[in-house]
Parts: C-alpha cells; sequence; structure tokens
C-alpha cells in the first residue's frame, strides 16, 4: 500500500532508499564503550550480521553506577536452548557471572549489572542468520547497600533462601541474585517454593526465577522458569549441583518468594522400576513383628542421646492416625524441624506436615489432636518410622530451649 522506497512500520530491516537509513550509525564487531548511556548493536546491523563470529562489548559507567541494558531490537536465530546464534550478557569484565543467554526475536526485559561493569557477548555459527540486535545501555543508581546482596553458594543439608527484603517488603527493582547449591557427589538436592509471588508475564520475560542442573547458567540444563504468584512444583537436581537465579527488571515488582532446600540421597529412578519393586522394601520393613511388638515400651536414653541416633528431629500435633496392618499411619503437623534427614515434608503455604509410621500402633502412644516431640528413623519413601524404644514425649513449650540447643551443638 505504500510506494517505492517507503518503510512499513515497524519494517525489521531499513530500506536502503530511506535516508533515515543512511544516518543510522554501523555497528562493528564489539568494542569498548563507556558513558552515561549509548547504543551498542550486531555487526552490520540493520543488515544481516555475519556467520562464525564472536563480538564481545565493554560496557563501562560511571563508578557507583550500575548498568541497564533494554534491547530496542532482538532478530537472531531461534532454538529452545539458543545453542546456535546467541547474545550473553555477564556481569563484569571478566570472569563475571552470566546475567542470561537470548536468541530468536522475544526480548528480554531490562537487564541490570551488580556494578558499572556489563560485558555483552554475541556469537553466530555457520548457517541460519537474521538482523541481529541493538541495545541501549545507561547508567543508573544501584539500590539501597543491603539490597544488592543476594545470593551465594549453599552447602549446608538443608537451607533456605529469599528475595531481598523478604518478608517486610516487594523485591527492589533491578537485582539479580543466584543461589548456587553443591551437595555432596553421592547426593541429589530437592527444591522446594513455600511463597511464591514474582511479577507475572506469559513467557516470564521482566522478572523471573529459572532453576538449573549445575552450577551454570545454561539454557541445555535449564530445569524451568518462573514467574506468577503460583510456586513451582517440587525440584529434584539429577546430580549434586543446582543453580537458582532470580531477575527483576526496572519496573513492577512484588512480594517474592522463600524457598527451602536439603540434600537426598541417590536412588534410582522410580519411573523405570515397576511399582511393586519400589514399595515392598517399605512396607516389608514397617510390617510389626511379633518379637518387636513384644518388647517393653520404654524409650531408652536421653533427649540429648536420641537426638544423635535419630535420623529425623521433629515436634508437631498429630492432625491424622490410622491403624492399618497393625501398625498406626499417622501425619504430623509440623511446629519445627530440629532435625530433617532425609524425612518428607510436605508444604502447603506456610503449613509443613509429615508421615509417619509408629510399627507398633501403641508402642510408644500418639494420641490425634495431642502435641509430642518425634525422634526416629526415616524409610526409602520418607516416611519417619517410630519403633518402641523411639524416643517420643509430649511437647511442652518449655521443650524448645534445649532442642534449639541440641540443634546448634554437632553430634
Amino acid at each position: 500500500s505504500k510506494g517505492p522506497g517507503a518503510c512499513c512500520t515497524g519494517c525489521v530491516r531499513m530500506c536502503t532508499a530511506s535516508p533515515a537509513a543512511s544516518s543510522l550509525p554501523t555497528f562493528a564487531c564489539g568494542g569498548v564503550v563507556s558513558g552515561e548511556s549509548g547504543f551498542i548493536g550486531s555487526e552490520g546491523f540493520p543488515g544481516v550480521y555475519p556467520p562464525n563470529s564472536k563480538c564481545t562489548w565493554k560496557i563501562t559507567v560511571p563508578e557507583g553506577k550500575v548498568v541497564v541494558l533494554s534491547f530496542r531490537y532482538l532478530d537472531l536465530e531461534s532454538d529452545n536452548l539458543c545453542r546456535y546464534d546467541f547474545v550473553d550478557i555477564y556481569n563484569g569484565h571478566a570472569n563475571g557471572q552470566r546475567i542470561g543467554r537470548f536468541c530468536g526475536t522475544v526480548k528480554p526485559g531490562a537487564l541490570v549489572s551488580n556494578s558499572n561493569k556489563m560485558l555483552v557477548q554475541m556469537t553466530s555459527d555457520a548457517n541460519t542468520a537474521g538482523s541481529g540486535f541493538i541495545a541501549k545501555f545507561s547508567a543508573a543508581e544501584p539500590h539501597e547497600r543491603g539490597d544488592q546482596y543476594c545470593g551465594g553458594r549453599l552447602e549446608k543439608p538443608s537451607g533456605s533462601f529469599q528475595t531481598p527484603n523478604w518478608p517486610e517488603r516487594d523485591y527492589p527493582a533491578g537485582v539479580t541474585c543466584s543461589w548456587h547449591i553443591v551437595a555432596p557427589k553421592n547426593q541429589l538436592i530437592e527444591l522446594k517454593f513455600e511463597k511464591f509471588d514474582v511479577e507475572r508475564d506469559n513467557y516470564c520475560r521482566y522478572d523471573y526465577v529459572a532453576v538449573f542442573n549445575g552450577g551454570e547458567v545454561n539454557d541445555a540444563k535449564r530445569i524451568g522458569k518462573y514467574c506468577g504468584d503460583s510456586p513451582p512444583a517440587p525440584i529434584l537436581s539429577e546430580k549434586n549441583e543446582l543453580l537458582i537465579q532470580f531477575l527483576s527488571d526496572l519496573s513492577l515488582t512484588a512480594d517474592g518468594f522463600i524457598g527451602h532446600y536439603k540434600f537426598r540421597p541417590k536412588k534410582l529412578p522410580t519411573t523405570t522400576v515397576p511399582p511393586t519393586t519400589t514399595t515392598t522394601p517399605s512396607t516389608s520393613s514397617l510390617k510389626p513383628t511379633v518379637a518387636l511388638c513384644q518388647q517393653k515400651c520404654k524409650r531408652s536414653g536421653t533427649l540429648e542421646s536420641n537426638y544423635c541416633s535419630s535420623n529425623f528431629v521433629i515436634t508437631g500435633t498429630v492432625i491424622t492416625a490410622v491403624t492399618r496392618a497393625g501398625s498406626l499411619h499417622a501425619t504430623i503437623s509440623i511446629i519445627n524441624v530440629y532435625k530433617e534427614g532425609n524425612l518428607a515434608i510436605q508444604q502447603a503455604g506456610k503449613s509443613m506436615s509429615a508421615k509417619i509410621v509408629v510399627v507398633c500402633k501403641q508402642c510408644p502412644l500418639i494420641r490425634r489432636g495431642l502435641n509430642y516431640i518425634i525422634m526416629g528413623q526415616v524409610e526409602e519413601d520418607g516416611r519417619g518410622k517410630v519403633l518402641p524404644n523411639s524416643f517420643v514425649m509430649s511437647f511442652k513449650t518449655k521443650n524448645q530451649k534445649i532442642l534449639n540447643a541440641l540443634k546448634n551443638r554437632t553430634c
């Protein structure tokens, strides 16, 4: 509908006949740029970028500020894992943490560095190409000192992580947090989000949480990318490392999240094993035997000695108790966890619960609606196993001081 030489609105490539095109800068392959603001673009933009190239831009804004990078246009070979042509963004100029990798035509939200330096690197392969990218960088004030300190390396058997400002107020705009969880080689990591509220977007382009197998941002190992107000389903790592990355852009924010992790022993994948095989061991070991249940029902040792010898130590309220095959199957609404071990803990909102089996149904005796300190072992399926000599006693508030002291002491 337009005459010769005219450009369509939103045209991907500038028309050579247009006088505006001749005034556009021609971008080189990488470079060193500095100042309060400016533009970088792929080599030859708005023409097709060349094959087999790697271009690096080092951006520096004034000391004391942070770099904000906003893509104005993005058109690189599309691939779900961005394996062929892609743009990588890093904090700093050397050995920095990667903030993200992008390809295709969906622009990410604004990307914010944690210092006054950012590195942008575009890589292309031998095949399909597009028009490349153009992005604006600008300097911004960093957030209050406390807000930008988040992330880190987590190596304890269990722990928590949360967005800055949690739970008093919304997370700040323009932060990047990465938590690297490392378990021993023979263990896996289980990850659960208790509360989750991150700015909603159909493609999670602006604020998001991404979880990766391994210790680096690698789309080939990405388990998922999450936003909105529904917590992701529990996640189990493939090996002994997980990376959780949280990014917020410079616009809307939300409540944020708190997540919990714990180490789990490696097990054979249940998908490849018939159900009867997986249930038999735990069922048989939980069956009461005459010899076991004829023992005198009396716990031995002290609260201290049992704490160290038990797989798990919790306080909680018995909310269900059902007799099945001579044992008592109970659900415990957890008041506090002092020693988690491999006990499977379910979470719904802020409420936590666990399933235990009192192997000999009345030994020790627990009743629905009452509060107990419960110590015991853990079955392969994550259920707690309570034997006649396991340490179980009524829970009183005064017990908390002793349990807290035990929790902080190394067995």
